[in-house]
């Protein structure tokens, strides 16, 4: 069966830092989203989470202009409460971000493909409701 094309690009906290530090392969998959007309997603919590060390707001500014930041709604807090536990009683704040990302992710013109460091989570939380990339 065919993959439908891509209708949002998400990135997780891994996926952005690489596009921080200016990773030439991810520049190259968010460049050619943009350029076919996909949103590339971040969720404003992963914007938290990915920021490294001394990161310069000037330097972060620049790659976050090309990406559609979202905030977290009220609607993804709840869905996010609810995928870990969906998921088979996955807790903790070790989830927390993902679960909330996930939920931007699911709420998203579908097909969705999310750019992840942690597949087997993603898994986890959005079973085949969204198409995982390894990063």
């Amino acid at each position: 069966m065919k993959e439908r094309p891509a209708r949002s690009l998400v990135l997780d906290s891994e996926a952005l830092c690489l596009l921080l530090r200016d990773d030439r392969r991810m520049a190259a998959r968010v460049e050619a989203s943009r350029q076919a007309g996909i949103p590339v997603l971040v969720s404003a919590l992963t914007i938290v989470e990915g920021v490294r060390g001394k990161t310069d707001l000037a330097r972060l500014r620049w790659p976050l202009s090309r990406l559609r930041v979202e905030p977290v709604s009220q609607e993804d807090s709840l869905t996010a409460v609810t995928l870990p536990r969906d998921a088979g009683g996955l807790h903790g704040h070790e989830y927390a971000i993902d679960a909330l990302v996930a939920a931007l992710a699911l709420r998203v013109p579908a097909p969705v493909i999310v750019l992840t460091s942690d597949p087997d989570d993603w898994s986890k939380l959005c079973g085949n409701r969204v198409i995982i990339r390894e990063v």
